[in-house]
């Protein structure tokens, strides 16, 4: 196989095996900060779900758990990396925190199996789990390739990263046969919308360097700011509908954003305090589940 030539500086801690081989190079592709991107939904979904803490462990939750936490990052990134190659030539993240596809044939291999794999639950899974499961495949692969590749359609490239909460939409629906509360489904699409596009903030240039049009290069650093600031008040105000509880803890999602935009702080810096915040979030978000479960109460 065919490594990326760039030292990536992203070990974990030396934690990962050399990105020169195989399984290194594929565990750095598949993004392990943000592995809990897909995997956390995935948590939060069935503890609102489940009636139970039995249902917590059935095959099916704890199957969907294991695949969102790597498989679907490597088929999910590695789409990216492989039809992003010329674009990622112009991206310093790429040589300082992550890997570059150099066309292995293996790699590809890989990502079309990982991609198959979610395939395989489709079956076994109740319709309404099966149809969001098609949903996150399909924008797993259209956000980068074509004949869509929304990443490069300014606000399609925002609105398709509420990809990111689908995973916690099958989980609840394999566990209850049914979609969660609508304003939740809607506050979490406008959360993703929001971290997607301010992940975009760091990648403004090098995107506009390449030719690639995308909601932050059209509307620049500030009104990007605005942008990510309205879309998290948003899903606040939403996810309000559900429950007060989940709309305080994101109000520090806007609140971070106008610290950031006010402060000195490089958005390239703040970028990568976010899997850590995301991650406590999810957490909270987790254990107020977990109190319903235990001690009872309105599930959502």
């Amino acid at each position: 196989m065919r490594g990326p030539r760039s030292r990536s500086t992203v070990d974990i801690g030396g934690y990962l095996p050399s990105e020169s081989t195989r399984c290194g190079y594929l565990l750095r592709l598949s993004r392990p900060r943000f592995w809990l991107y897909l995997a956390g939904p995935v948590l939060v979904g069935c503890v609102y779900a489940a009636k139970t803490a039995n249902d917590l462990f059935q095959p099916i939750p704890l199957a969907l758990l294991g695949y969102f936490l790597v498989p679907a990052n490597v088929f999910l990134y590695g789409i990216n990396d492989i039809f992003d190659a010329d674009i990622d030539a112009h991206n310093a993240k790429k040589t300082e925190r992550e890997v570059r596809y150099e066309g292995s044939s293996f790699v590809v291999t890989v990502v079309l199996t990982c991609g198959l794999l979610g395939c395989a639950f489709i079956p076994i899974l109740p319709p309404e789990a099966s149809v969001s499961l098609i949903g996150v495949l399909v924008l797993a692969v259209e956000y980068s390739a074509p004949p869509f590749r929304f990443k490069t359609t300014p606000v399609f490239d925002s609105l398709s990263n509420g990809l990111y909460i689908i995973p916690g939409i099958t989980a609840y629906a394999a566990i209850t046969g049914d979609y969660p509360p609508t304003g939740a489904v809607a506050g979490g699409w406008l959360w993703a919308m929001g971290m997607h596009t301010f992940s975009a903030i760091p990648d403004i240039e090098p995107d506009r360097q390449a030719g690639i049009e995308t909601t932050a290069t059209v509307l620049g650093e500030r009104g990007t700011y605005t942008y990510c600031t309205v879309c998290w008040l948003a899903a606040s105000l939403v996810f309000a509908v559900v429950h007060p509880f989940f709309a305080v803890i994101l109000l520090v999602y806007p609140l971070l954003a106008i610290s950031i935009r006010r402060s000195s702080v490089s958005v390239t810096k703040a970028y990568w305090w976010f899997p850590v915040i995301n991650t406590f979030t999810g957490l909270v978000f987790t254990l107020g589940g977990v109190w319903l479960l235990v001690f009872g109460g309105i599930h959502g």
